[in-house]
């Protein structure tokens, strides 16, 4: 650790890289809520620090899924605290990945943040031993919602997790680039809403696919026919598979010409002013539902994990588990969200300012351990609820 005065040098890392838009908001609030705070020097531990530089104004960028353990030892041991976070990063097929870092922050003694994260699907031994090592041993923990707080304790994890919220929440709207609307051929419709899908994988196991693409295009017809509304399919992750599964939705539309997928490459704080568009949102993606949150936009979720199904019980707001639905039921559970649309806007208005206070808090705890190293893992200050 250096023994500077000037500057803290901060490392994070998580999924960043340009792989998700969701992440990089997550990464784009962590960064400006360090440097309203305090002089920072940030270095990001990347799967594609171009990407990280181009995005972020951050000093550095490391290709960490490049470096041997030997070869990123030296940028870990420079720095004057760790943050792993945020996002859904501890699940059974990354999380000593992830955790590699930290075990080398916690051998160089520097102190370490798991920063806003979810967890699960975690039933591999080896991840619960990882998870359950240096989670143990960090000199804070924060999760998103309760169920990851849960779950870390089933795995063993037996020291303070605050409770707090997503940092996206923070995230602040961006000009879209000029004729978007007309680029994109949204302008002049009557009525626009967004959807959201995400392809099974590793982060969600028990997504059937075909189950989930015959739901969503049912609903999506419905809304055309019922709301004569036009249905924009937003990609989170452009380069994975999220555009292959919206197209694969619209191919079993019955109304396949009222709907479109997003084709230009936007930042994550240019998709929340678009969502502003939008009348309506029925979504499968966590950061989507935020975004149609910060807009106000009234939105059906579609959770596929607890990390979405927490961030709406936040809200208070009535959802279906993707896995026990039908078309008939999403449908009748859109018209009775879309009749109430009202309430709906009138709750997230009120969840907000407090979820929002919640995400601030993950900085407060950053910037305590950067001015005081003494912080302990049992402060008062980490119960967050």
């Amino acid at each position: 650790m250096s023994s500077h005065t000037d500057v803290f040098r901060v490392g994070i890392s998580g999924s960043y890289g340009g792989l998700n838009l969701g992440d990089e908001a997550i990464l784009q609030v962590i960064t400006t809520e360090l440097r309203r705070s305090l002089p920072v020097e940030i270095t990001v531990f990347s799967r594609n620090p171009a990407d990280t530089l181009a995005r972020h104004q951050v000093e550095r960028a490391v290709p960490v899924r490049e470096f041997s353990r030997e070869e990123v030892r030296p940028e870990v041991e420079r720095l004057d605290l760790f943050i792993l976070g945020g996002g859904g990063i501890l699940f059974d097929a990354e999380a000593n990945i992830y955790l590699r870092e930290v075990a080398l922050a916690q051998e160089s003694a520097v102190p370490v943040m798991v920063y806003a994260i979810s967890a699960g699907p975690l039933h591999d031994p080896t991840a619960q031993q990882g998870v359950r090592d240096c989670l143990n041993r960090a000199t804070v923990v924060t999760v998103r919602e309760r169920q990851a707080r849960k779950l870390l304790e089933e795995v063993g994890v037996h020291r303070e997790i605050g409770i707090t919220a997503d940092p996206a929440l923070l995230l602040e709207p961006e000009p879209l680039p000029p004729d978007t609307l007309k680029q994109e051929g949204l302008n002049g419709r009557h009525r626009l809403i967004g959807m959201s899908v995400r392809e099974p994988g590793s982060a969600a196991p028990d997504l059937d696919k075909e189950h989930y693409h015959a739901v969503l295009a049912n609903a999506a017809d419905y809304m055309v026919d019922r709301l004569d509304a036009d249905i924009v399919f937003v990609p989170m992750e452009r380069r994975m598979l999220d555009m292959q599964h919206s197209h694969a939705v619209i191919a079993q539309m019955a109304y396949p010409q009222r709907a479109t997928v997003l084709k230009g490459e936007y930042t994550s704080g240019q998709i929340l002013s678009l969502v502003s568009h939008f009348a309506f949102v029925v979504g499968m993606r966590l950061h989507f539902l935020i975004f149609a949150a910060l807009q106000q936009v009234p939105f059906v979720s579609l959770p596929y994990a607890n990390k979405v199904a927490g961030f709406v019980e936040d809200l208070q707001m009535p959802m279906p588990r993707l896995q026990h639905v039908h078309a008939g039921q999403l449908i009748a559970y859109i018209d009775r969200s879309w009749d109430f649309r009202g309430d709906l806007q009138s709750r997230i208005a009120q969840a907000l300012p407090d979820l929002q206070e919640r995400a601030r808090e993950n900085n407060r705890l950053a910037v305590q351990l950067l001015t005081n190293q003494q912080t302990t893992p049992e402060t008062e200050h980490t119960k967050v609820e």
